[in-house]
Order: C-alpha cells, then sequence, then structure tokens
C-alpha cells in the first residue's frame, strides 16, 4: 500500500511539471484551468512511467528521456483532449 500511495503522490508532484510542458508543446491558447492542467500532467506521468516501464525504458542510468518524452506527449493530448471537449460544450 505504501508504494501505491507514493506513486500517487510522486504523479501529482511531476504533474506539475509534466502538465504545464505539455501544455506548453501545444500551439495557441488553451481552455483548461491550472488544475486541471497539473491533474492531466500527473495521470500522464503516471500512465506514461508505466508505459516506459513496460517497454523498458523506465529506469536508465541517466536522464530518463524517452519516459520523459512519452509523459509530455501524453500529457500534450489530455490537455488538447480536455480543451476540446470544454470548447464543444460552451
Amino acid at each position: 500500500m505504501g508504494s501505491f500511495i507514493a506513486t500517487i503522490v510522486g504523479g501529482l508532484i511531476a504533474g506539475l511539471i509534466i502538465g504545464p510542458l505539455g501544455r506548453l508543446v501545444l500551439p495557441g491558447k488553451q481552455d483548461i484551468s491550472l488544475g486541471m492542467t497539473i491533474l492531466v500532467g500527473a495521470g500522464a506521468a503516471i500512465i506514461g512511467g508505466l508505459i516506459a516501464d513496460w517497454i523498458g525504458v523506465g529506469s536508465t542510468s541517466g536522464i530518463d528521456w524517452i519516459k520523459h518524452f512519452i509523459q509530455i506527449a501524453l500529457a500534450a493530448g489530455g490537455v488538447a483532449l480536455f480543451a476540446g471537449t470544454t470548447e464543444s460544450r460552451s
């Protein structure tokens, strides 16, 4: 149970960075709150980490560039998806 909580807390902390980076790589303005950006980033960090572990690049001897690229790409996709759904409701 302790590692599950650590994973969630780590994901939220990573979401503080991954979410805004994912938003930054998207062109234009996204109508999405900062809180939702962080939550999308946290989800992307957790799922991206799992994907990176699954394909065997989750832990390397240096900086895990491939894992971070996957996480940022997922965050960008999540922000674009969420921003697109909020725009269509307005």
